[in-house]
């Protein structure tokens, strides 16, 4: 049985809008970050890329620079955007080294990780 998403409520309360098409992102792989409950990770942060960024994910172990084909997964690159785990993006911000997000793109779940205050800081 396929999951169901959660209703696509966006971070400010408002729709939830598209966070990439290019490359296809979500856990639904949608463009969207929907998320359900056998999401784990709450893939739910729109987050853009920076190299700072994509550096940290590849050294704690969550390589988002390589191309895996096998996985239809062309790596990503400073400038593309993606769902991120709510957790990592908080991990980031505890490091110094978080991405900016789009909180109208970035799903109402994320809030059970981070507090709004939190990304409030990162939004473009």
């Amino acid at each position: 049985m396929k999951p169901e998403p959660i209703e696509p409520i966006n971070v400010l309360g408002g729709t939830l809008l598209l966070c990439s098409d290019e490359p296809r992102t979500g856990y639904f792989r949608d463009g969207y970050c929907n998320t359900c409950d056998a999401d784990r990770g709450n893939h739910t942060v729109c987050a853009v890329m920076t190299a700072e960024f994509l550096a940290y994910s590849k050294y704690v172990g969550n390589d988002l620079s390589t191309p895996r084909p096998e996985f239809s997964f062309p790596g990503l690159k400073p400038g593309d955007q993606w769902c991120l785990c709510a957790a990592r993006f908080l991990q980031a911000h505890d490091e110094g080294c978080a991405p900016n997000i789009r909180l109208e793109a970035t799903h109402g779940r994320a809030l059970e990780v981070v507090p709004l205050r939190v990304m409030e800081l990162y939004a473009v």
